[in-house]
């Protein structure tokens, strides 16, 4: 199959990467405080999540899939360049609802059509290819938004700067659309037929995340593929203790996590950062990530899973209200040197929670309902990503960004302790261990 509609999706995650920060950035310059952050980051996880599913479900029951794909990147191009002539914060909260929305219809076609033509041995490799393209394409986005605030925003006032970039990048999405509409293949209805969305999740849940999760832990194609299976009553009547606590103590770490990234552009703000620097600072947790994933792996099979989550949720909780120190430093040299560093410390810590997550919830969970308890993973990641941000934006609005971000840490911090009583995590690791080596 030729492969070179995968550049047009790269080009399409660019604009997705520049606009995850831009929008926000914009809120700030069209005036919004931090409650508007909030609920511009809970109108896109709430909205999206849903949205994943019920596109996702229209998707595979149309035969025009590819169409599903340039509509998608279409839409993500009108939207792109219709948001700066919008003039009021709740304006650009509904367009950034519904950019996420159109962005989680591309996914799950995506998906479908890289497993479609290949047999199941090669799922992980072509999953693991569109991620890497995705991923490097949102990187590049970042280093667009970096790069055109640094020198358009020497020439233009700072809303202008914005606002160019965001025809900038819905110049991007339109010709990844163009690019789609010429190389995407259509895949065989009986190959189609044949994939089993179980079997995907599993697959998707054990492939390398991309650069965009440090920073935008929202996954709309992971929900969507991991959420299908699920049925409510058998999972009702096989869910172990173990595996609750745990998805108790992920809710609480991902409410943390939301809360501190949700006022966090309007923080930077204030602390004088340009958006050229806020753009470096998040492609600096980004590829941080990246970069560590691979290590992460090598980590999780040699050491106690347990243990490693504990301790790198224990050092992203500390990080977290730090970052409101070192940003209190303003941008002189060590203020600017000190916040690069916490933020690749979050990201890097970042790549070890989610590698081991994943496997703890396959650890945990029986083996017959491993994709459907992938699924609620998913789906609370989500949910808490919503609350987590609505909680950051009326904290920071209130008692402030320092209280903000000590909130969040102590919730990623709680959810490290309740992961430390959770024994039966290491006891798995111990036997799947020893399963591995009598193989």
């Amino acid at each position: 199959m030729s492969r070179r509609w995968l550049y047009a999706w790269g080009l399409g995650s660019a604009a997705f990467g520049a606009a995850s920060l831009l929008v926000p950035l914009y809120v700030v310059t069209l005036g919004g405080g931090p409650a508007d952050l909030g609920y511009l980051a809970a109108a896109a996880a709430f909205l999206g999540a849903p949205g994943a599913i019920v596109w996702g479900r229209l998707a595979d029951r149309t035969t025009r899939r590819r169409e599903v794909a340039v509509a998608s990147l279409a839409g993500v191009a009108a939207v792109l360049a219709a948001t700066p002539l919008l003039g009021g914060t709740w304006a650009v909260i509904v367009a950034n609802a519904v950019l996420w929305l159109l962005v989680a219809a591309a996914g799950p076609v995506l998906t479908l059509l890289v497993v479609a033509d290949a047999p199941e041995s090669a799922w992980s490799r072509e999953i693991g290819l569109l991620n890497a393209y995705q991923g490097y394409g949102w990187a590049a986005g970042l280093v667009l938004g970096l790069a055109w605030t640094a020198v358009v925003g020497r020439t233009l006032d700072p809303a202008t700067a914005q606002r160019t970039l965001f025809w900038a990048s819905a110049a991007c999405a339109g010709a990844a659309a163009v690019g789609m509409a010429r190389w995407m293949p259509r895949p065989a209805e009986r190959s189609v037929a044949r994939v089993d969305p179980r079997r995907v999740a599993r697959t998707l849940g054990a492939s390398r995340r991309n650069v965009r999760s440090a920073t935008f832990a929202f996954a709309p194609n992971r929900l969507y593929w991991s959420t299908r299976a699920i049925h409510p009553r058998r999972l009702a009547e096989r869910f172990t203790p173990a595996l609750a606590g745990y998805f108790l103590a992920a809710v609480l770490f991902f409410t943390g996590f939301a809360a501190f990234w949700a006022p966090l552009p309007l923080f930077l703000t204030d602390a004088g950062y340009g958006g050229d620097a806020v753009f470096g600072l998040y492609l600096v947790s980004s590829l941080g990530s990246a970069a560590f994933y691979v290590g992460a792996g090598r980590l999780s099979a040699e050491y106690d899973l347990r243990g490693l989550q504990i301790g790198a949720l224990g050092v992203r909780g500390v990080t977290l209200p730090a970052v409101a120190v070192v940003g209190a430093l303003g941008t002189a040299a060590v203020g600017v040197g000190l916040t690069a560093l916490a933020f690749a410390v979050i990201g890097v810590a970042w790549a070890v929670i989610s590698v081991t997550a994943t496997t703890i919830v396959t650890r945990l969970a029986p083996t017959s309902l491993r994709g459907e308890a992938l699924g609620v993973y998913a789906a609370l990641s989500a949910l808490a990503g919503g609350v987590g941000s609505v909680a950051g934006g009326w904290l920071a609005a209130g008692p402030g960004f320092s209280t903000t971000f000590a909130v969040a840490g102590a919730l990623v911090l709680a959810g490290a302790v309740l992961i430390g009583l959770l024994r039966e995590i290491s006891a798995r690791t111990a036997m799947a261990t020893e399963t591995m080596t009598a193989e």
